[in-house]
């Protein structure tokens, strides 16, 4: 008999990581016939099984209102306090609701008690939970505490009580083993490891007919060869390390292609990056405006590609981030069997790489080692397929679907006493 569950979060719409992570739990539970349910302030999901409340969306005016009184400054005024009270029980009474009208039997929170991007979502959770003892999974994706935009707060009692609470009717589920050691010694609230995952035991589909005209799309040719940065452009992503390794290769049919803008984040990185490519002789293109969420035309007619198309036309993908929660492009590059440079952040340090993925790895900076070995991928074809092949059989193996079944069998089963996932 399947579980009816609802998840919970302040938005469910787009390719942010939380947004796919949900989607992928929530395939691999219905596989099982386990319903799920969305609750949020921003959603994209079925109309029928979502219920939307704007105020739980972190982009309202209200929470944007609280969050610039909040952070940045030791104390807040009394107006604040009853601003965050009286929005968390109006949200309270919605969980009521939603809880109410699907007939639900479980929980699963994703990061809204874990960032507090909607403090007044994270009060009423956490109330709410209090007072009905109701089963929840919460799915800390990053912690307040890895975000120095949060370090100096006037809600400090909030973050204690409710990001994340220490209730016995939470199960916590991190998504690396820093986060989970931190969750203990920060909160002495132990934690289930579940990694980000992609179905690898799904091969990918071959590159179609639309995806051809990818290349002279975004300005190349066909024998260019395409270094693809599947991010967006934010300083921790170390793009200069991309622009560094393209200007070292010394070979004008190398081109860089950023596959994201840089959001709500400024432009300020952007174009400084697009200063030391010119003056590092880089063909750096911008390749935002041709992918999207899903295939279309934009008002021009020009076609738009998913990030999966641009992956299946890639040569090689950079990943010289400085930090990351876990590392999804990375994933993504063993996926479409993509050989990909790493600059060796934390989590691939301590999750990753002892997995024995091969990568070409970089250690805060480029070396000519690390040039020659990119010299070496892209001249050498077998070596390459050997290289993408294994770690397509690392994904599988440590990343894939069906270890994520095994991780929410334990966690749903602890709460409803059957085995069926």
């Amino acid at each position: 008999m399947g579980v009816q569950i609802g998840f919970v979060g302040t938005r469910f719409s787009g390719t942010d990581g939380v947004s796919l992570e949900s989607a992928k739990w929530a395939q691999v539970l219905w596989d099982h016939r386990h319903v799920s349910y969305w609750y949020s302030g921003l959603s994209d999901r079925d109309k029928d099984s979502s219920m939307v409340v704007p105020h739980a969306y972190f982009g309202h005016p209200d929470i944007q209102w609280i969050n610039r009184r909040a952070f940045g400054t030791r104390t807040r005024t009394p107006d604040v306090t009853q601003r965050i009270y009286t929005l968390a029980d109006y949200l309270k009474g919605t969980l009521y609701e939603f809880t109410r009208r699907y007939n639900l039997d479980l929980l699963i929170v994703q990061n809204a008690l874990t960032i507090p991007m909607n403090i007044p979502l994270g009060v009423a959770l956490t109330n709410f939970i209090a007072e009905t003892g109701f089963p929840t999974i919460a799915h800390h994706h990053d912690f307040y505490w890895e975000r120095d935009r949060f370090s100096v707060s006037a809600v400090t009692d909030m973050l204690w009580m409710a990001f994340p609470p220490a209730l016995p009717q939470i199960q916590n589920v991190t998504i690396n083993s820093f986060a989970q050691e931190d969750l203990s010694h920060r909160r002495g609230v132990s934690s289930t490891l579940v990694p980000n995952v992609l179905d690898f035991d799904t091969e990918p589909p071959e590159p179609d007919e639309y995806v051809r005209d990818f290349r002279r799309d975004i300005g190349l040719d066909d024998d260019d060869i395409l270094f693809l940065q599947p991010t967006r452009v934010v300083p921790r992503k170390g793009i200069e390390h991309s622009i560094a390794l393209v200007a070292a290769l010394r070979n004008d049919k190398c081109k860089l292609v950023i596959s994201h803008a840089s959001g709500d984040e400024g432009n300020e990185y952007l174009a400084a990056l697009m200063e030391l490519a010119e003056s590092s002789g880089v063909d750096l293109r911008l390749a935002d405006e041709h992918v999207g969420d899903k295939r279309g035309l934009t008002e021009d007619g020009n076609k738009i590609y998913t990030l999966a198309d641009a992956y299946s036309q890639a040569d090689f993908i950079t990943y010289p981030s400085i930090y990351e929660g876990f590392g999804n492009a990375l994933l993504e590059a063993f996926y479409y069997r993509k050989p990909v440079l790493v600059n060796r952040y934390s989590i691939f340090v301590a999750d990753i790489e002892p997995k024995g993925a091969k990568v070409i790895a970089m250690d805060g900076y480029l070396t000519q080692d690390v040039v020659s070995k990119v010299e070496r991928v892209i001249r050498d074809q077998r070596f390459r397929e050997e290289m993408v092949d294994f770690n397509y059989e690392i994904g599988k193996a440590f990343f894939s679907y069906s270890v994520l079944r095994r991780k929410l069998r334990a966690l749903v089963t602890n709460f409803t006493g059957q085995d069926n996932l």
